[in-house]
């Protein structure tokens, strides 16, 4: 009698012999750490290209409708601190922060320039 060698199984399927190992918690929580920062890169992003956007748009204005591209630089204000404090909320940090200043950025560039 000849012994029949050992069907070899292909790496993607299961092997009853060798289990998966156990997922670990701190595996879990290292996904979930990542996850969050994806998500909040991706959000604030996001929300800050419409605040740029916002921001030059106030450039095209006409001159003689200033007020207008003063709307549109306090909107492009208003969209960066809103992005940034989505970036907060994803973290669950205190919204009331002082890192929301970073969003008024885009629109006190755009008020600059619509004003000079």
């Amino acid at each position: 009698m000849s012994e029949e060698p050992p069907v070899r199984r292909a790496r993607h399927l299961m092997d009853p012999s060798k289990p998966r190992p156990p997922v670990r918690q701190e595996d879990i929580q290292r996904l979930e750490r990542v996850q969050k920062w994806v998500l909040s890169i991706l959000i604030v992003t996001t929300i800050l290209h419409l605040s740029v956007g916002v921001g030059l748009a106030a450039q095209y204005v006409e001159e003689d409708a200033v007020v207008a591209g003063i709307g549109l630089s306090v909107l492009a204000s208003a969209f960066g601190v809103i992005a940034v404090a989505s970036g907060l909320a994803v973290h669950k940090r205190n919204i009331a922060s002082p890192w929301l200043l970073l969003g008024v950025v885009p629109g006190l560039v755009s008020l600059y320039l619509v004003l000079r």
